[in-house]
């Protein structure tokens, strides 16, 4: 394992001597810092849980540790573990990864020895707000121990800057005192990275005019979205939504912060503008990222999709949409007749479009980035071929943003510009096939021939890592040419870097050379370290970028937020008034307290007939799969226990007769629609005497199940409010409670449970869908017995005499109008049943004549 740097070094000291939360720069490894209490808790003497790391990064720990020669290796605790066998597989001790749900079970059942663990290492801290499981494990885990340590990470710093207080309520949730802040700006970094400089090489590509041209033209439909979005929802005049921050990554979150409490009350083309800028985005992306056929592609297939593209959408008869059909064409071939080309249109009629086919000159623009990068290799190559100081040729290490725009570098550097855009442009153009269709199969295509290629190098065993290893044929000495993908996907709920497959490769191919093909924030910092790392040993870095171009304006800005992100960090932790008991290392933190009133059938001890009435410790009964969600938690914190369970009927046990099935408004909508929640209620009704239905929302979103002012007066199957009337026809027994929030869920199980026996997890966990341990009044087919509540005469009150009395509807129909009368206690209910079954239509129809 490396030595930890100059201000690594001070860091680990920093955190080992006292718990706290460190907020470190992106890039600046905070995975080696982890790493490091990793390699110092590896020992059977140590019990060290980590929380909040993936499988892949999990395996990157323990790889790195192995190589390390570390003997007792962190092991992973999932549901391979048996439940009965995990008490013993805690007390091996060592450094654990386990999944929130098993510790949060683990916890409440004490199958952890609690008292035993010497403390928990949070990965990911900035998530603690959101992730309600993390949090409820610490708060178990500090009400059960106060000796052991509790440490948290994280290099998200642009976290912190939403809403108020973030940072002091993660680290409330955490329970630390202590905030380390290390930005790149900081001191002890700075003067030190300073030292270890690589040797970079900053090249502004200069984009064609025609990329210019259309990038002016999204750039313009792009502002023009955003107004008219501001003016359809007066309530967005925000700066987050300006047109710089709509070209950043983390867009998609903002309109989503902004628009989810109103999503419901949204008009349809507030939601085609939220579509139109994600689909603008992407446009703005692959103008830079991928070459002049695959964007063409991708501009005529949404032009030819009617989904992309409803009445809403008006952009595209802008004409700045004209302009970048116009120029998109332009880069990829033009048309014989200028007339046509000049007006930028292309008629309707088929028989023109075949012509204009015909009349197709090819000009596939070449991606200047390529010529930028082909110039790159050309000098490493000559530099490799005239100094043999370094011992032999140095490896080149190709850096891009995901795994299709390694697929096309690998082509461009083996086959040239012209066959490789060649190649793509027959493949897509060349059927006559639909042009989206066409864009999938080769999106596909290139990402298949991407991966198909043997991966060699030292580096191969890792299927995710896009690499190729190949004799640059402007070399006469072999130099290996490795590409990399740097970035995933846009998602804010995947990390933005393969942060471990990037450290993997730089470490295990150690290149001489890096192109940095695509900007990105991460890794640049990654580079920093790598070469400080290795003092002494050379390192160019070749930065390549469109000058005066989206990209560098989201490169830029990134630097900026993390900035800013971090200044208000600093002015926080100035400010911050952090109580003296946090750390929950006794008992005078109030938000380990589980309500001074513990929730118990009786709170005192009057005495009923002359004995004293104890007071019995209130339990509710979860399911295991509750346990995502933060009701189990709150349950928990209002003094009442939770026994967790796999439960096949109901999601929640309250009294050993009421049954509770929680549903969110997604899931409500989605269950009746698919029939889920039909069978559900038919379980719960049948095995329980007080089926509950809770539907809980956010008081923060306002909802409506229907659009505003078309409630309809009949019964329609595709109504969400139809179908949930029918639910309650169907279902008698059933209640439906609406709660705003979880907090008042819990509130509500409390009071629900008030006088109530306490339920058992035996028998809930013994009721299935098709189990035969009904009670003796339930022993009843529900078909028949449905049936039967339908006939004339029959009510909720005669219904059960009857089937007490008759085995079947078969034999119903035998009995005489006076053993009717008998069983039902009613003449008159018994005529109607009797009448109803044995008189025939035209008997029906004279008895009804007569009656007039």
């Amino acid at each position: 394992m490396a030595a930890l740097l100059e201000h690594e070094s001070q860091i680990f000291l920093d955190l080992f001597h006292q718990d706290g939360l460190v907020v470190c720069a992106r890039g600046l490894g905070i995975d080696r810092l982890l790493l490091r209490f990793l390699r110092l808790y590896s020992e059977p003497a140590s019990l060290v849980l980590v929380l909040n790391t993936s499988p892949a990064e999990e395996e990157y720990f323990i790889d790195q540790l192995r190589s390390d020669g570390v003997v007792h290796l962190p092991r992973r605790v999932t549901n391979e573990v048996a439940s009965n066998t995990r008490y013993e597989f805690y007390m091996q001790g060592g450094v654990l990864f386990a999944t929130s749900r098993i510790l949060v079970v683990d916890f409440l059942t004490d199958r952890i020895p609690a008292n035993l663990i010497t403390g928990i290492l949070v990965y990911k801290a900035h998530r603690i707000i959101e992730s309600c499981q993390e949090a409820f494990i610490l708060r178990l885990y500090r009400q059960k121990n106060k000796q052991g340590f509790i440490k948290a990470f994280t290099d998200n710093a642009v976290a912190f800057n939403t809403g108020f207080c973030h940072v002091e309520r993660v680290m409330r949730n955490l329970f630390v005192r202590k905030l380390y802040l290390w930005p790149r700006f900081h001191i002890a970094v700075n003067s030190f990275l300073e030292k270890h400089k690589p040797e970079v090489v900053e090249i502004h590509v200069s984009m064609t005019p025609a990329m210019l041209a259309i990038q002016t033209s999204v750039l313009d439909i792009l502002n023009a979205c955003l107004r008219e979005l501001k003016r359809y929802n007066p309530a967005l005049e925000v700066e987050d939504l300006s047109l710089e921050n709509a070209i950043g990554k983390p867009f998609e979150k903002t309109i989503r912060h902004y628009l989810d409490p109103l999503w419901h009350q949204l008009g349809a083309k507030t939601k085609s503008l939220v579509q139109d800028l994600k689909i603008l985005r992407t446009l703005l992306q692959y103008l830079t990222q991928y070459d002049c056929v695959t964007f063409l592609n991708l501009l005529e297939s949404l032009k030819a999709s009617e989904k992309a593209f409803g009445e809403n959408s008006g952009w595209l008869f802008l004409d700045s949409s004209t302009s970048m059909f116009v120029n998109a064409r332009a880069r990829v071939y033009r048309i014989a007749d200028e007339k046509l080309n000049q007006k930028g249109k292309v008629s309707g009629n088929s028989d023109v479009k075949k012509e204009n086919e015909l009349k197709r000159e090819l000009v596939l623009e070449s991606n200047p980035k390529w010529e930028a990068l082909r110039e790159v290799l050309n000098e490493i190559a000559n530099e490799n071929k005239n100094s043999e100081d370094f011992g032999g040729p140095g490896q080149v290490l190709i850096c891009a943003s995901d795994d299709r725009a390694c697929a096309q570098l690998r082509e461009y550097i083996t086959d040239g510009a012209e066959a490789f855009l060649t190649r793509l442009y027959n493949k897509t153009f060349g059927k006559d096939e639909k042009a989206g269709d066409v864009w999938i199969k080769d999106r596909k295509a290139v990402k298949s021939k991407g991966n198909a290629r043997p991966d060699t190098g030292p580096q191969a065993k890792k299927n995710k890592l896009a690499t190729s290893s190949k004799q640059n044929k402007h070399k006469k000495q072999q130099d290996q040419t490795i590409i990399q993908m740097i970035g995933k996907t846009e998602e804010e709920s995947k990390e933005e870097l393969d942060v471990e497959d990037n450290k993997e490769v730089l470490h295990e191919v150690e290149p001489r050379y890096v192109v940095l093909y695509d900007a990105e924030l991460t890794f640049v910092r990654q580079l920093e370290i790598y070469k400080a790392s290795r003092p002494g040993k050379p390192l160019r870095v070749y930065f390549l970028i469109y000058g005066s171009s989206t990209e560098e304006q989201r490169y830029l800005t990134a630097l900026r937020k993390e900035k800013e992100a971090f200044e208000k960090l600093i002015r926080e932790r100035a400010t911050m008034v952090v109580p003296e008991e946090r750390e929950g290392r006794d008992e005078t933190n109030l938000d380990l307290l589980r309500d001074a009133k513990p929730a118990s059938v009786s709170t005192d001890t009057r005495k009923a007939g002359g004995q004293e009435q104890k007071s019995t410790q209130q339990t509710i009964i979860v399911d295991m799969r509750e346990f995502r969600s933060e009701l189990p938690s709150l349950i928990h914190r209002r003094g009442i226990d939770i026994e967790p369970v796999t439960l096949e009927v109901g999601d929640y046990i309250l009294t050993p007769d009421v049954c509770v099935e929680r549903k969110s408004i997604s899931d409500l909508i989605g269950s009746l629609n698919n029939g889920r929640l039909y069978s559900q209620c038919i379980s719960m009704s049948r095995y329980y005497k007080r089926p509950i239905l809770l539907i809980e929302f956010d008081p923060n979103k306002p909802f409506s199940l229907i659009p505003q002012g078309s409630l309809h007066q009949e019964i329609s199957s595709s109504d969400v409010t139809s179908k949930l009337t029918l639910l309650t026809l169907h279902f008698p027994k059933l209640r439906i409670l609406w709660c705003p929030s979880p907090h008042a869920t819990a509130e509500l199980f409390e009071e629900l449970k008030q006088n109530h026996p306490q339920p058992d997890a035996e028998t809930a966990m013994a009721v299935t869908a098709d189990s035969e341990t009904l009670p003796e009044s339930d022993k009843y087919n529900p078909g028949p017995q449905d049936f039967l509540l339908k006939m004339p005469g029959i009510n909720a009150k005669n219904c059960r005499a009857l089937m007490n009395h008759v085995k079947s509807i078969t034999e119903l129909v035998t009995l005489s109008k006076d053993k009717l009368s008998e069983i039902l206690g009613n003449t008159m209910n018994a005529t109607q049943l009797y009448d109803f079954i044995h008189m025939t239509y035209k008997e029906a129809i004279s008895k009804e004549k007569n009656k007039r």
